[in-house]
């Protein structure tokens, strides 16, 4: 409590706190929402299963509005990117030291969840556990990954959408949002791979929507919303003024967007093609979010304008100490509870099953609804735990991730191979985590994860690690 009383005295005036509250808002709400419609059985061995409770619940739909927060995650991470980049830029830091910061921000968390299951599940396959099972039991574990995949492809292009931004403005997101409706179309009259870009386009533009967003932003203060730290105000240029006006902010402006949205998302998901739910349902004709479509980008717009609606009083709200230090402890570790929030499910499930009281009520019957608030109460306290003993992976990082290793590499050809190396590595950590989502569950994986996966993905964080460490940014 001390150490966040005093992260909370030293944060900035300038300090974008709104950011950050949207940024663990929208992690709750993921992991709320995936424990809330959890359905669990039995197979025909008599051990547990689990699965979406979506499809039984048609009326549940409608409220998956709410609980699509995905959007408002790569929103505030155009934003933060955006902010972070320009604000090391100005301390004469270059993109790829800067993108190896933001990169460790996100693989030092991923690589203990990984290593521990691929330890866990290597143990389980020593003792005789069957090959499919561990990998059943992993695949459910690293669901939340597919989501860090496409995060990974979005933060190396920040450097160069922000340039496109600075000359081209909302044309941007825009033409994005142009290439997802060709997606779009091209699912609808030929194989479905046809939209596969989307996964790149919509979350790109969504992003992008970010990055003007702080842009706007820019003519009120020059903010730096990281967890536990930031950047005092600094002096706007006049051209960034200029630009600031390309996208509106006023509450009017907030209010457009919200009735536009939602007006747009109606008739899409109505008279147009798009199903109403925006989380995967298992048989429906497409999935509004894998990947993103028109229907999920007119939600953004929508979930954009609401986000300017409460701007005002939630950044009132912020600027009281016990309100804002509990944002900056979720902030610290906020990625672990994204990440271990379906392994608490996993340990909570393997426990009740084990004592013989595991409840597995029929899905949507009363029993049932009322099972989700102690299961809901019990998870929180196994996620507790583990965030307990991970977090600090995740903390450490965020302390150090403005240190003196986040310096220039200099020039020439040591500037380039070390950019080069920069982003081989994050092109193995995303084909890692791409092979990992597309191998399917029930496959024989003895340590829970593709072992090319695993390599490829130990190899590129450990190219980026070597990277962020200073090794070949001098001679």
């Amino acid at each position: 409590m001390r150490r966040l009383r005093q992260l909370a005295a030293r944060t900035p005036a300038g300090r974008q706190r709104y950011v950050d509250l949207l940024r663990a808002l929208a992690i709750g709400m993921v992991v709320l929402g995936h424990w809330a419609v959890a359905a669990i059985g039995e197979d025909a061995a008599g051990r547990p299963t689990g699965r979406s409770a979506l499809p039984d619940l048609p009326w549940a739909y409608p409220l998956t509005w709410l609980a699509q927060v995905m959007p408002i995650f790569f929103l505030v991470g155009g934003y933060a990117n955006a902010a972070s980049l320009t604000a090391r830029r100005a301390a004469g830091v270059d993109a790829t030291a800067w993108l190896l910061g933001r990169g460790a921000r996100l693989l030092r968390p991923t690589t203990a969840l990984l290593l521990v299951i691929a330890a866990a599940a290597a143990l389980a396959s020593l003792v005789g556990v069957a090959a499919t099972l561990v990998r059943t039991v992993a695949w459910f574990a690293t669901i939340p990954l597919w989501f860090l995949a496409a995060y990974l492809i979005v933060v190396p292009l920040t450097p160069a959408m922000l340039a496109l931004h600075r000359r081209l403005g909302l044309l941007v997101p825009a033409a994005l949002a142009a290439l997802v409706v060709a997606g779009d179309v091209g699912r609808a009259l030929g194989p479905a791979e046809l939209a596969l870009p989307n996964y790149v386009f919509g979350w790109l533009a969504v992003h992008q929507l970010g990055i003007a967003w702080r842009d706007a932003d820019a003519g009120r203060h020059d903010a730096h919303p990281d967890a536990a730290g930031g950047h005092p105000p600094r002096p706007v240029p006049a051209r960034d003024r200029a630009r600031a006006r390309r996208l509106p902010l006023s509450r009017r402006a907030g209010g457009a967007a919200l009735l536009g949205g939602l007006a747009a998302t109606v008739l899409l998901t109505t008279v147009g093609p798009y199903p109403v739910s925006m989380l995967n349902v298992p048989g429906e004709r497409l999935d509004n979010a894998a990947p993103p479509s028109l229907a999920l980008l007119t939600l953004t717009v929508a979930q954009f304008g609401l986000i300017l609606l409460l701007r005002d009083p939630a950044e009132r709200w912020l600027r009281r100490p016990r309100p804002w230090q509990a944002v900056i402890a979720v902030n610290a570790v906020v990625l672990t509870v994204f990440l271990w929030h379906l392994s608490a499910a996993i340990l909570l499930v393997g426990a009740l099953d084990a004592a013989g009281v595991l409840p597995t009520p029929p899905v949507g019957s009363a029993a049932w609804l009322a099972w989700r608030v102690p299961w809901v109460l019990m998870l929180t306290v196994v996620l507790a735990a583990l965030v307990a003993v991970f977090g600090p992976v995740e903390a450490r990082t965020g302390r150090t991730g403005r240190t003196g290793r986040d310096r220039p590499a200099g020039g020439g050809w040591r500037a380039t191979a070390r950019s080069a190396l920069a982003a081989a590595g994050f092109a193995a950590v995303v084909y890692a985590l791409v092979v990992n989502a597309q191998t399917p569950r029930s496959a024989p994986e003895p340590l829970g994860l593709p072992a090319a996966a695993l390599m490829a993905y130990l190899v590129g964080a450990g190219t980026l690690r070597l990277l962020r460490s200073g090794w070949g940014s001098r001679g």
